[in-house]
């Protein structure tokens, strides 16, 4: 019984990698559909199967430790992953969606983002909200599944990932307060088209 722990324990593992591999398969079937076939229904509806990943795996992650599964690192980095597809799954899924439509369904190209000013500052604090958002997502799932298993003794495997999600939110800090402080200047050209207006 020993020895089948670490591979049960590693299945975690093995099905975050598997819902991370089938969000891509799902995502680029969904588009392709949509855009190099023409079947916008069908493309719809396998796009509507990727956030059914998350359920699957959230789902597998509680009936393991509901059957008495020792409780391991994988457990919690299946919180953290669901955390961050949380926050940033719809975000990848806009981004695709843009780069599938503009080359295979005619879409035009957006403008581009502002990279300066005002709204290159509101650009990158609505980022790290998202950093905010994934680390409250995957805290509150390793506190919940803590709690499930009893209590802190037999889940503390599960509170070490408080330590790296912790910094990880912190350090993405970093990046939003540079640019606060320095939000950088237009361009020359839209400086001198500006002022020619």
């Amino acid at each position: 019984m020993e020895r089948n722990r670490p591979r049960g324990e590693r299945a975690i593992l093995y099905l975050i990698i598997a819902c991370d591999v089938f969000f891509w398969v799902l995502l680029a079937a969904g588009l392709g559909a949509r855009y190099i076939k023409g079947w916008k229904r069908l493309g719809g509806g396998i796009l509507l199967c990727v956030p059914l990943l998350d359920i699957v795996l959230l789902g597998a992650t509680v009936i393991s430790l509901k059957d008495g599964m020792e409780v391991g690192i994988w457990h919690g980095l299946s919180a953290a992953y669901l955390g961050f597809t949380v926050a940033f799954g719809h975000d990848t899924l806009c981004w695709a969606d843009a780069k599938f439509g503009r080359r295979f369904g005619g879409i035009p190209e957006q403008p581009r983002p502002v990279l300066y000013g005002r709204a290159r500052v509101l650009r990158e604090w609505r980022s790290w909200l998202r950093f905010l958002l994934a680390y409250a997502v995957g805290c509150a799932l390793l506190l919940g599944m803590t709690w499930f298993v009893g209590g802190v003794e037999r889940g503390a495997p599960l509170l070490a990932w408080l330590n790296p999600l912790t910094k990880i939110l912190i350090y993405s800090l970093v990046w939003p307060v540079i640019v606060t402080i320095r939000p950088g200047q237009a361009p020359e050209e839209e400086t001198s088209r500006a002022g020619g207006q």
